[in-house]
């Protein structure tokens, strides 16, 4: 992985093509890439809630390489010039909605969780600081796209805003798939999707079989996962994912960000890559992201000529015992969306999500204009959005 070199260096809260737009959000701001690793590595190992797509690895490769996530900026707070307690990486609010408005706006990580990292032991002051930086960027606001409502973080937020009169405006959420790694994994099982289903899949798996011993592999080393992340990323672009082009190995930049994010992660300790086999054969792979006692599910891969096999379906299963039996790990977050057709059913706990607007001042008129721009967008966008989600989701069944 490249360094990442200190500074002090600072530049305008709006990215370049947000400047034309959005002339109010004239602070200065520090650039993603040049924020100390060493201190934001620090910083995650001391979050007050887990976010595998904020650590400096995968952020990073992210900001240096993914299709249309470049050009990232940093809201920090410090104790010192020597220590980071606090950081979410951040674009302007034209940059994100295409709404000319002085707010900013937290970046996606291709991951779908934007949870600020915060010192648990000064969370507070974290979100104090991040919020004065927010100020002098000139933003009338932050909203936080993807975020854990329920969780430490968004209670820091909400209990600094609170002493100053102010509260987070919870602009939508939904609910999505999580599991519980603290139970038995066939009981797990067995509960959420009951004896026939099960059954179901047991004469699935054995059929597979017939195409070769199953194996579910785990890729955890450098090597491992050199060789791991392109049986993951032609898996990817076998299926339905590379007929609508939004592969990750279709786009080079997309493909460089993954296996330069999975082997700095790999050497960390923070990344593994579990594939299902039959024989010789790979038939479904996903990356999996580790931070404290939380693991991420990102993209699935499956060959899609194994289909009425469930190959996605059955390493779930697989990574399911993998992880419950896992004593480091407490919680799965899937990553998902909600109402995922594969996820869901599998696993039955639900952790609540959403996107919320972080008022700067109290009383700020701007605020309430943000506010109505974003509910008329949403407004605009949401019949059609649901009728993609419900076209793909038909696609997405394995």
């Amino acid at each position: 992985m490249a360094d990442i070199a200190d500074t002090s260096t600072a530049r305008r809260a709006s990215s370049k093509d947000a400047d034309a737009h959005a002339p109010d959000a004239v602070g200065a701001l520090t650039p993603l890439a040049r924020i100390s690793a060493p201190q934001w590595r620090a910083l995650s190992t001391r979050a007050a809630e887990p976010n595998g797509y904020y650590l400096p690895e995968w952020e990073l490769a992210v900001n240096a390489s993914a299709r249309g996530r470049g050009d990232t900026d940093a809201l920090g707070a410090r104790r010192d010039a020597s220590s980071l307690i606090g950081l979410v990486p951040v674009i302007s609010m034209w940059r994100a909605y295409k709404i000319p408005l002085p707010a900013l706006v937290s970046a996606d990580p291709y991951g779908t969780l934007c949870t600020p990292l915060l010192d648990r032991d000064m969370a507070e002051e974290a979100v104090t600081g991040i919020l004065q930086q927010a100020r002098q960027a000139g933003a009338h606001a932050l909203i936080f796209r993807a975020t854990s409502l329920d969780g430490a973080a968004m209670k820091a937020f909400t209990d600094v805003l609170h002493r100053s009169r102010m509260q987070p405006v919870v602009l939508q959420s939904h609910v999505r798939a999580c599991l519980d790694t603290t139970g038995d994994a066939d009981e797990v099982l067995r509960e959420a999707l009951g004896a026939k289903k099960l059954k179901e899949l047991r004469r699935q798996r054995n059929r597979l079989a017939e195409h070769g011993a199953i194996n579910f592999d785990v890729a955890r080393t450098p090597a491992e996962m050199t060789t791991a992340v392109e049986t993951f990323l032609m898996l990817e672009a076998s299926g339905w994912k590379g007929q609508r082009g939004t592969a990750l190995g279709q786009d080079d930049g997309d493909a460089a960000f993954v296996r330069r994010a999975t082997s700095a992660l790999t050497e960390t300790g923070q990344c593994e890559l579990v594939t299902l086999r039959a024989g010789e054969t790979p038939v479904a792979a996903a990356i999996v992201l580790r931070h404290q006692d939380r693991a991420f599910y990102f993209k699935l891969g499956v060959d899609e000529r194994f289909a009425k096999f469930s190959p996605g379906v059955q390493l779930t299963l697989e990574l399911t015992r993998y992880l419950c039996a896992d004593p480091a790990i407490s919680m799965v977050d899937s990553t998902a969306a909600p109402d995922h057709p594969m996820i869901n059913p599998i696993w039955r706990g639900r952790l609540a999500i959403g996107d919320v607007l972080i008022p700067l001042r109290r009383g700020d008129p701007v605020v309430s204009l943000i506010r109505a721009a974003l509910g008329l967008r949403s407004a605009i966008r949401e019949p059609v959005r649901r009728l993609v989600h419900f076209a793909r989701s038909r696609r997405e069944k394995s």
